[in-house]
């Protein structure tokens, strides 16, 4: 089967490509650095050329408001008609659990409207909602300080290892369209605050996290388990403990 990959050169994309070739699929990565640009189509038709599956794991370059929305918009739309015109029979999108209950801040209004973009295009669809990736503690922790202090929301959250996203993005392309969302997840529950303080510990970073009860996440204002999955979620099978021991 060949499965597009875009964005396939990033953090996600790289290991999804990698994962779906082990398993005999031919996996391509498309990104700007490949010569394929889903904003201006370059490269897009051609690409996706005999493909059954496109697996879109892109980000917008900036996360600034109005560039992440147009960027998603752009986007999707190009990738949507590029896919309708060459056949391609299943669109995997990757986006982030909570993403309805986060519409306070731009990045997530604008994932929002690319989900509604995929649903309404009459194209056979899964959307994958990942919670955030140990790997991103770091910004997590950047996007809320001021001078060497973490101010965080009194909040839940169940991070995941990028290898077991790029997993269950794998699986879901090679399945059969669900129409709908699958969740996954790490399987450990952390507050916030102690996510982010032990995410620093493996960089050796040194700021203070504390826990601001007028905090915000992303400039969204959450209940304490907005960012938690659902019942039915996939658990991953990498814990934080396991992964901060190989950093």
């Amino acid at each position: 089967m060949k499965i597009v990959v875009i964005g396939g050169t990033g953090l996600i994309g790289s290991k999804v490509v990698a994962k779906l070739n082990e398993h005999g699929h031919e996996a391509v990565a498309a990104s700007p650095n490949t010569g394929v640009n889903t904003v201006t189509g370059e490269g897009l038709a051609e690409t996706l050329q005999g493909a059954s599956v496109v697996i879109d794991v892109s980000n917008s370059p900036s996360f600034a408001d109005d560039a992440v929305m147009e960027f998603f918009r752009v986007s999707t739309a190009n990738l949507l008609k590029a896919e309708a015109e060459t056949g391609v029979t299943h669109h995997v999108a990757l986006s982030v659990v909570g993403t309805q209950r986060l519409q306070q801040a731009g990045y997530f209004r604008a994932k929002q409207m690319q989900e509604d973009m995929i649903r309404d295009s009459g194209m056979p669809y899964s959307i994958v909602h990942a919670t955030q990736f140990f790997e991103f503690a770091k910004t997590l922790a950047d996007s809320a300080t001021e001078g060497d202090t973490v101010s965080v929301a009194p909040i839940k959250i169940q991070p995941i290892f990028s290898g077991d996203v790029a997993a269950a993005v794998g699986r879901t392309a090679v399945g059969a369209p669900v129409n709908g969302i699958v969740e996954v997840a790490g399987p450990d529950t952390f507050q916030l605050e102690d996510f982010i303080r032990k995410g620093l510990a493996v960089h050796g970073d040194p700021r203070r996290v504390i826990t601001d009860p007028q905090g915000l996440y992303w400039g969204a204002s959450l209940q304490e388990s907005d960012l938690l999955p659902g019942p039915g979620a996939t658990i991953g099978e990498t814990s934080f403990a396991q992964w901060s021991a190989q950093q």
